[in-house]
């Protein structure tokens, strides 16, 4: 054996995914898991740089874990942190044995090719074509691409994630096979996942035909096909068309993760992104034609350089009449090297008052859930459980929405049908109707 390690995973769905691939590098290395950091002979933490809460999440989190790891452990930080920031991490931190980017092996074990040798060159790889232990919960992360060919105004990700490069559809399907039978639910996820595949298929999005299906629509029936729900996170507006549309529904779970981050048109301009609220209030308004129990998800920045109350009003009000049943607010973070650091983004919104924003927003948004909720009560849902007590509709996506508290006899990994009994907040209470639902 190795030794034991211990991971400390930080950030969005995609970073859990990395995490997941570097535990099975480990456990092909010899390494077994340390449930706690005291019995860890190699700490590892997967950070996030996206915003700067994130990053002072990261150092502190590093930190904490550096005072906790036994006499002779070594730490590595790994992650978009590492790779955005490399040197200037390694000297700011001098806790750290070990600062590795997305291409660098987080030990000096096996993967060296070197010997060890300090200064030697370190082999690369790619975190999307590692292997990844079966999956423990009854539902999986599925990173398609990695990457993202849009300039967002306040996106630092393409500077450090790079351009988007799709997997192939083979290895994203044995990678869901190999999550295991277990596996009931598959989360696919990707900076921008709409476009997987357009960058194998078509490099010029000009070039492609207008009215070609996306290559994601084929990609969604496949996994499918080989489990119970799938469920897409992060979909730009713009790329959600009809066929697509169709194509999410027909899996049987109606839910949509639009990101929109504002309505005002001249303000998403200055994000440098598409769209306006009426567009998306068009777009929503078709999802529940097609299907009524659509579940609907968004997030929002406030306070980007430019915003203006009239534009904030306009986003109250697109809110109001959107209902979306869940919704995540942030206030802007300036990233270096990004369009809205620079002085042709606008002016700059004082952070107290973006702040003052974001608790409107997020007073709106409170109460439609709720009601969202509310109108759940005696009704029947088919859902999974995750843990015991613990379970999902396909109102709710793993880890960012809200839950169904069920009796907590009910058999993970199943299927029930339930009814719903009570609600508070963004969680919803009920009993079962049945045994159990084989997947």
């Amino acid at each position: 054996m190795a030794g034991r390690y211990y991971l400390e995973t930080l950030g969005c769905p995609k970073n859990q995914v990395d995490s997941d691939k570097l535990r099975g590098t480990l456990g092909a290395e010899g390494y077994e898991v340390a449930e706690d950091v005291h019995d860890a002979d190699l700490v590892v933490v997967n950070t996030c740089a996206f915003i700067e809460a994130a990053r002072q999440e990261s150092i502190d989190t590093v930190l904490y874990l550096a005072e906790l790891r036994r006499p002779g452990a070594r730490l590595v930080v790994t992650g978009c942190m590492a790779e955005r920031y490399g040197d200037e991490l390694a000297t700011a931190l001098p806790e750290v044995d070990l600062v590795a980017g997305f291409g660098v092996p987080v030990t000096l074990g096996a993967t060296r090719l070197d010997g060890g040798r300090a200064g030697a060159r370190r082999p690369s790889f790619d975190l999307l074509n590692l292997p990844r232990p079966p999956s423990a919960a009854p539902w999986a992360y599925v990173k398609v691409a990695e990457g993202c060919d849009r300039r967002c105004g306040f996106c630092a990700i393409p500077s450090f994630r790079g351009a988007q490069r799709s997997r192939p559809a083979d290895a994203i399907l044995d990678e869901v096979h190999a999550l295991g039978p277990s596996v009931a639910e598959v989360v696919l996820v990707a900076q921008d996942l709409a476009s997987w595949g357009l960058d194998r298929s078509a490099p010029d999005r000009r070039a492609r035909p207008a009215g070609t299906p996306r290559p994601l629509i084929e990609l969604v029936g496949q996994v499918a096909d080989r489990v119970e729900r799938v469920r897409l996170l992060y979909l730009y507006p713009s790329a959600l068309d009809d066929g697509l549309v169709e194509a999410v529904i027909a899996t049987g779970v109606p839910y949509f993760d639009l990101s929109l981050q504002h309505v005002s048109r001249p303000h998403v301009q200055r994000m440098r992104r598409w769209g306006d609220g009426e567009r998306f209030l068009d777009r929503i308004a078709a999802i529940r034609a097609m299907a009524p129990d659509a579940a609907l998800r968004s997030s929002f920045i406030l306070g980007y350089p430019g915003e203006t109350e009239d534009d904030h009003d306009l986003l109250l009000s697109f809110l109001a009449e959107a209902r979306l049943d869940w919704a995540g607010f942030f206030t802007f973070s300036e990233e270096p090297g990004t369009y809205a650091a620079g002085p042709a983004a606008g002016e700059r919104v004082p952070p107290e008052l973006a702040l003052e924003r974001l608790r409107e927003c997020s007073e709106v948004q409170d109460a439609i859930t709720a009601e969202h909720g509310n109108a759940l009560v005696g009704s029947k849902l088919r859902v999974l459980v995750d843990e015991p007590g613990r379970a999902r509709s396909h109102h709710q996506a793993p880890e960012i929405d809200g839950l169904v508290h069920v009796p907590e006899e009910l058999e993970v990994g199943a299927f029930h049908e339930v009814l719903v009994t009570g609600a508070a907040g963004p969680d919803l209470w009920a009993e079962a109707l049945d045994a159990g639902v084989s997947p």
